[in-house]
């Protein structure tokens, strides 16, 4: 059934305004991994008394483990150089390790700390990168970040998406929190709470803003909110549902599904609410949009011909082109920034994975494991989706990489995670 399908009147306005309060992070397990992984030594920064737990190394490991796309080399036992003259390459050869990485952490005075740390190519006994920062310790957790993405790029040639942020919505009770968290689920910071649903969280393409919508007028209502200021207004309430926010790609827009005209069609609005324009045209439900990089195409979900499937048609409106082939139920579409692969939610014998498939060749390639998956979101660097999905009764989070090989699930005990979304 199309989400536009499921936007279901409820009772009771009761906004709790407690805008980016931090609350519990999530519980992280890694599954699986690539075939062939880069064999990384992280040797633990040498530190002074007092500095942030967990250890920057310990950030840096998890989130590199947490792509299968390295192996983090048993240290135990070995030197621990600070610098690159410490360090015995064939010691490190020994275990195995393609390279290395070696720092510190010293106390300046203010309370202030310098990371300084090196990347080493171990077999050719060359550095890869080193950098410095001064930072206070409520920066931790970001630099070990921004660490992680320096040696995610220079070891795979792809840019790191360690810094980026999540936003999902979250149920505890009868209690619904839009939250927006760093990329592996800790830091997170309460945006809205309500005690209606709140549904289609949705990052503008600079990071400054969410769209989502919101139940708490009696009906689906799409509202934009500053991340800054928590400032937040309604983009659309017009008659009947609201719901689906879609940013285009120069943040000025959003594509939007509304049903003032009858069944569900899309409509563009600019991102002030003015220049209201209808996209579809057809007598059947169509929802989900979704801008195309390039911003030239949109996609979205349709049954015009007969069971839910993925379409494309002119960012301006148009023709639509069917786009998913395989069984009766495809929803959900999420494109990669490079425009390459489409993501989305297949239904097969009952159960809902998530597919990803190529679109210059229409291969596809399940992705998941698991039986209820919805939402699925690209990260920012296109080697992992989003999304969530069921795990004893509770909804939780999800990633999967691009060959499906490795599966990372972030979790908070006692609550419900759900409609995830990767922003900048």
């Amino acid at each position: 059934m199309l989400r536009a399908v499921l936007l279901l009147p409820l009772l009771c306005l009761a906004l709790l305004s407690a805008p980016f309060s931090a609350r519990a992070a999530m519980e992280i397990q890694v599954i699986g991994g690539a075939a062939s992984r880069i064999a990384v030594a992280l040797v633990p920064f040498q530190a002074s008394a007092g500095q942030p737990q967990p250890g920057l190394t310990e950030i840096i490991g998890d989130d590199l483990n947490r792509t299968g796309q390295f192996r983090l080399v048993d240290v135990a036992g070995a030197p621990q150089p600070v610098a690159p003259p410490q360090i015995d390459y064939g010691v490190w050869r020994g275990k195995g390790a393609d390279a290395m990485v070696v720092g510190q952490v010293t106390a300046l005075p203010g309370g202030r700390l310098e990371v300084r740390f090196y990347l080493m190519d171990v077999l050719k006994q060359t550095r890869l990168e080193g950098y410095s920062y001064t930072i206070t310790p409520g920066q931790w957790r970001a630099t070990a970040h921004q660490i992680a993405d320096l040696i995610y790029q220079k070891l795979t040639g792809i840019p790191g998406a360690f810094s980026t942020r999540i936003a999902y919505v979250q149920k505890q009770g009868g209690r619904y929190e839009l939250r927006v968290a760093d990329a592996d689920g800790q830091n997170p910071r309460t945006v809205m709470r309500s005690r209606e649903s709140v549904i289609s969280p949705a990052f503008s393409p600079d990071g400054t803003r969410i769209a989502y919508v919101s139940f708490e007028d009696r009906k689906p209502v799409v509202y934009v909110q500053s991340l800054q200021t928590g400032q937040r207004r309604k983009l659309a309430a017009f008659k009947g549902s609201n719901s689906a926010p879609a940013w285009t790609p120069d943040g000025q827009r959003l594509a939007v599904v509304l049903t003032r005209d009858g069944a569900s069609q899309i409509y563009l609005i600019n991102a002030d609410g003015g220049g209201l324009t209808r996209l579809t045209r057809s007598s059947d439900i169509d929802t989900e949009p979704v801008f195309s990089p390039d911003g030239k195409s949109l996609y979205f979900t349709s049954d015009r011909g007969g069971s839910p499937q993925i379409y494309r048609m002119p960012a301006n409106g148009g023709e639509a082109k069917r786009v998913t082939f395989g069984g009766s139920y495809n929803v959900s579409p999420a494109l990669s920034r490079d425009g390459r692969y489409l993501a989305y939610i297949a239904r097969d014998e009952g159960r809902f994975h998530v597919v990803l498939q190529e679109l210059a060749s229409g291969q596809t390639r399940v992705l998941t494991d698991t039986d209820r998956d919805e939402s699925p979101s690209f990260a920012p660097n296109g080697q992992a989706v989003l999304y969530a999905t069921v795990q004893g009764g509770h909804g939780i989070l999800g990633t999967a990489s691009l060959d499906g090989r490795t599966h990372a699930r972030l979790s908070e005990s006692g609550v419900d995670a759900r409609e995830p979304a990767w922003g900048p």
